[in-house]
């Protein structure tokens, strides 16, 4: 009879934890599902876009979305520094910076607006990283962080916690559908671990 009462109990506290497990789930989707959107507030000191997977042709269809788009506000913008961010990974052939470096001069930007960031391997070393180097510049840190529309709630909680004052974002589109899914369902689980464990 005892048994049967503990797996009782037991099977409510499995149950309750699922559910628990489902609706923070849902809340960091929702909260995903915000920060995807253009949010730029006044005018940043300087642009930071974030890496993405360098395939041996070039830069990812991922990280061709944040490039594009961080060209099209540089258009309108053409003085605005610009940082690159990300290492390289064991199956790249470069840098993520320096990729993004060298797609961006092809298409106008000045060597010397674009500095580079290539040693982080996570989106919080990105933005650790990326502001030691900006501060080395001793310049204002009103950032406008570029990435995928799905990236943005946890970039820019982590801009704010490396030390930027002001964060922007610019949203890029994600073209590559299975990847866009992919990262819709990775995306709020790793929200999570870096509300908890990234510092």
């Amino acid at each position: 009879m005892k048994t049967k009462v503990w797996l009782k109990r037991l099977k409510i506290l499995v149950l309750c934890g699922m559910g628990a497990g489902v609706l923070l789930f849902f809340l960091s989707f929702c909260a995903v599902l915000y920060g995807d959107r253009d949010n730029i507030r006044g005018t940043p000191d300087v642009m930071l876009i974030l890496g993405c997977e360098v395939k041996p042709w070039g830069p990812s269809e991922l990280l061709l979305d944040r490039l594009d788009e961080a060209l099209g506000y540089l258009e309108e913008n053409p003085q605005l520094p610009v940082i690159v961010s990300g290492g390289q990974g064991p199956t790249e052939p470069t840098s993520e910076a320096q990729a993004m470096a060298d797609y961006l001069i092809e298409h106008g930007i000045p060597e010397h607006q674009i500095l580079l960031e290539d040693q982080s391997t996570n989106t919080a070393e990105n933005m650790v990283y990326s502001y030691q180097l900006w501060q080395e510049q001793g310049e204002d840190s009103h950032v406008l962080v570029v990435s995928n529309g799905f990236h943005l709630t946890r970039a820019e909680l982590l801009a704010e916690r490396a030390g930027f004052e002001e964060v922007s974002t610019l949203a890029a589109p994600s073209s590559h559908a299975p990847s866009k899914l992919k990262m819709y369902v990775r995306e709020p689980l790793a929200l999570v671990k870096s509300i908890l464990f990234d510092r």
